[in-house]
């Protein structure tokens, strides 16, 4: 077998074993070890060169960005600014009908400009806004898709976890990439709230009948009170990476110290608190090491075999043209998000298609905009939809089904397909701020 052939079988064995149910970065690690040393005909040989691929990941100067994010996220999770940031948006848009569905669009979009992690901004707002717009006459099913559809804010609006891998992966400025996600985020937040506005004006059968009329005010000093700390934590993350102050690296540092203050300040960090902080970060740091590590391998492999060169050859001759590419990836995506997380998408799938859009002079960071929105747009599509799952558990309530949640958040899969779009037609909308 030529080495194309191997990494051919390499990728159908990787997607077996993953369909069969295997750990995805176990199955990239697996067969890119017997794919090298298949290649190379030395399994010492397939050893040393993929321990190598681990040590240069893991030693990145650019890799601390990960686990310094990641404890900013949970100390905010923690200290009780998932619920300022919801009083702060209710108190803006009570007014409007729909009003406590868009509150929530913009406390997932402010929560995203701390955190970066759509999961904790599910399980947050599931605990705090599902129960609180039922209560005002929205449907369980409605509310439960509106904390879905919001929540995947948090992997596009800076500083967003998969930004920072598909930067790691790629060797792209993770600040440019912060930087490209702006816009596009802003967008699908308005849009966002523009839907929910429109199905509770057109679509009352499947909204319900909110009731934001009996919703008290926020007296001025509560609200100082709770955006003021918000407002500068993100003033602070953000507004240092931008006016070049801090790296993303010391930015996510000064972020984590900023959230431990106001937790501290708040009150509302404990010991125990704390030591929950710490483990979660660690566990959450481990698993992102251990994807990039095997996304790694998987990288060197397909290399040696030369299936990306191949695919990129096969582009050039067929002269199908970026379009065609582009749209047909983007496909692939959203059927892989139906069976597989975000990560590992990006994991598979970032890897082969770099040599092959390399050729085409593509722009890398816009590149990772369009794929990062596709990539959404799986977590909210069945049968797996990892954020309606969270939801679900969050939930604990039998008459709120798994398909009740998955159509309830259709809506919003539909407009980030449109958010896609524009970003596919108007690159502007990711490469004007750079």
């Amino acid at each position: 077998m030529t080495p194309f052939d191997i990494g051919i079988v390499s990728l159908a064995a990787m997607v077996a074993l993953v369909i069969a149910g295997l750990y995805v970065p176990i199955a990239l690690m697996a067969c890119s070890f017997v794919g090298v040393w298949a290649i190379k005909g030395s399994p010492l040989l397939a050893s040393k060169l993929l321990s190598l691929a681990a040590t240069n990941t893991i030693s990145s100067y650019y890799f601390g960005v990960v686990p310094l994010f990641v404890l900013m996220g949970f100390l905010v999770a923690e200290s009780g600014i998932g619920r300022d940031a919801y009083d702060v948006a209710n108190a803006a848009f009570r007014k409007l009908k729909g009003g406590l569905g868009v509150g929530t669009v913009g406390a997932n979009a402010i929560f995203a400009a701390i955190t970066g992690i759509s999961i904790a901004s599910a399980a947050i707002f599931t605990k705090i806004a599902v129960p609180e717009m039922v209560r005002h006459g929205y449907t369980k099913r409605f509310a439960a898709g509106i904390v879905a559809g919001s929540s995947v804010l948090g992997m596009l609006i800076p500083p967003s976890l998969l930004l920072i891998l598909y930067g790691v992966l790629t060797e792209q400025s993770i600040g440019d990439l912060f930087l490209a996600g702006i816009l596009p985020g802003i967008v699908m937040a308005i849009l966002f709230a523009l839907g929910v506005v429109a199905m509770a004006t057109f679509a009352p059968g499947f909204t319900g009948s909110p009731r934001e009329g009996d919703i008290p005010a926020l007296p001025a000093r509560a609200l100082l009170f709770k955006a003021v700390p918000i407002a500068l934590l993100i003033l602070l993350v953000l507004g240092g990476i931008y006016g070049g102050l801090f790296t993303p690296v010391e930015a996510g540092a000064i972020g984590a110290i900023g959230a431990l203050v106001l937790g501290l300040a708040k009150g509302t960090l404990g010991w125990r608190s704390l030591w929950n902080v710490l483990v979660e970060t660690g566990l959450v740091t481990a698993s992102v090491c251990f994807l990039i590590i095997a996304a790694q391998m998987y990288s060197r492999m397909l290399a040696f075999s030369g299936v990306p060169a191949g695919f990129g050859n096969l582009v050039a001759t067929a002269d199908i043209g970026l379009w065609s590419v582009l749209l047909l990836y983007c496909a692939v995506i959203i059927v892989m998000g139906m069976i597989l997380d975000s990560s590992s998408i990006l994991l598979i799938l970032v890897p082969l298609m770099l040599p092959v859009i390399a050729p085409l002079n593509v722009d890398l960071i816009w590149f990772g905009i369009v794929t990062i929105i596709a990539v959404e747009i799986g977590l909210l599509t069945p049968p797996f939809g990892i954020s309606v799952y969270v939801i679900k558990s969050v939930i604990d309530d039998p008459e709120v089904s798994l398909s009740e949640i998955f159509a309830g958040a259709a809506p919003f899969a539909l407009i980030m397909l449109v958010v896609l779009g524009l970003v596919l037609a108007f690159p502007q909308l990711a490469t004007a701020l750079l």
